[in-house]
């Protein structure tokens, strides 16, 4: 299955019906007067979030969608068939845009969440409308209106809770395969990753959360370099951000530094994403001689003046990896009851994520923006990052039994 997390489709609701000119005319009834029936509304246009879909891979193809025009009112006071309502269904998670004045129309956060995108051409009025003592005989009629047409953009962010960071070869994949059931590609050479993977982790019964393992940051990811620029917007929902050093890295760079450099992409990127709650999590300490262990470690978190969480993992060997997923657990279910109990904080935790996403989407637009002006120029030898999501990747959700 291909991977397509975002599309630009045209939508044209349907027009009102005609309204009908007719009069009575049987056999014994003189003067039978008007009886030209109402047309039909035209169906409007609907997006539904729909569980079962992970990828808007269904409108790369078909960009054109219409519903039912309203069937026109017919004599003997007949009034014409409503048009019938469309339908699309999209991923839970997926953001609308109106493409031409860039407002957000909607966000489909919850399955089975139901909004109008196009309203329906309302019916015409048949000549009986206009009858009264003056006008016995009248031969006005009125026509349906059109539907609304929109181009619409759909943005697929997936919805977890947590969202893993780091550069490639980091040892995310490995991470999410040691707490979840995903088996997501992992391999010994970097950008193994190409799509967001997805794993449910669970604590105990009723009680897990999501994990979103996005392709690896390099340097340079803000301007356009590598994948991870791409998938960052996935992480707009997410409520903590697990950064992932790798400890024992095979290019002999100093894992702080690593560190460094992804911290900067992000407030580069997204200064929202950069404020967002993270914690540090230094991976691949099973390659680290235990005598030099805890010394390589204070250097990582002394070079970056670490004050938050900091857990020591080995992800290959699930040393440590509970640790992380207890406390992460905990974080949310407390996140959780203070946004209950408190209206503002909610508010304003909603007002990030959204800020967070604009931010995301201006960013990435941008750099599309660039990307057009140098291959026009005749300069940009990155021919694929416009034409990225035609690529076959496979993106999976797998839930722990």
């Amino acid at each position: 299955m291909k991977f397509v997390d975002e599309v630009v489709i045209s939508i044209e609701a349907g027009k009102g019906g005609n309204g009908c000119l007719s009069f009575r005319r049987e056999k014994y009834i003189a003067k039978g007067g008007p009886d030209g029936g109402d047309g039909g509304d035209g169906g409007s246009v609907w997006l539904e979030a729909d569980t079962n879909l992970n990828t808007l891979i269904d409108y790369r193809y078909q960009r054109q969608y219409r519903a039912e025009h309203g069937q026109a009112g017919m004599g003997r006071n007949c009034t014409g068939a409503k048009g019938e309502d469309l339908v699309l269904k999209v991923p839970v998670g997926t953001t609308v845009i109106d493409e031409d004045t860039k407002e957000v129309l909607c966000d489909l956060a919850e399955a089975g969440q139901r909004e109008k995108v196009a309203q329906g051409g309302f019916h015409g009025l048949g000549n009986t409308r206009f009858k009264s003592s003056v006008n016995r005989a009248p031969r006005q009629t009125t026509k349906g209106s059109v539907g609304e047409s929109r181009n619409l953009k759909l943005e697929l962010k997936v919805l977890a809770d947590v969202g893993l960071l780091g550069l490639p070869n980091a040892g995310k994949s490995t991470f999410i395969r040691a707490v979840s059931a995903a088996k997501p590609k992992v391999a010994n050479y970097p950008f193994t990753t190409l799509v967001p993977n997805l794993g449910v982790v669970s604590i105990e019964r009723d009680r897990s959360f999501v994990v979103a393992d996005i392709p690896g940051l390099i340097e340079g990811a803000a301007e356009g370099a590598g994948l991870g620029i791409r998938f960052l917007k996935h992480l707009a929902r997410t409520r903590l951000l697990l950064h992932l050093v790798d400890m024992a890295p095979w290019d002999g760079v100093a894992p702080a530094d690593s560190a460094k450099s992804i911290i900067a992409e992000l407030e580069k990127f997204s200064p929202a994403l950069a404020e967002q709650e993270r914690w540090l999590v230094l991976n691949k300490l099973d390659l680290v001689p235990e005598d030099e262990r805890e010394a390589r470690c204070r250097e990582v978190v002394e070079a970056l003046d670490w004050q938050g969480p900091v857990f020591e993992v080995s992800a290959i060997s699930q040393q440590g990896t509970m640790q992380v997923c207890q406390a992460v657990m905990e974080y949310i279910e407390q996140r959780q009851l203070m946004e209950q109990d408190d209206v503002e904080l909610a508010e304003q935790e909603q007002q990030r994520k959204d800020r967070l996403a604009q931010e995301a989407r201006e960013r990435i637009e941008q750099l599309r923006d660039q990307h057009r002006a140098k291959r026009r120029q005749g300069t940009d030898d990155d021919d694929d990052w416009d034409d990225f999501d035609d690529d076959d990747y496979d993106v999976e959700v797998e839930y722990v039994p």
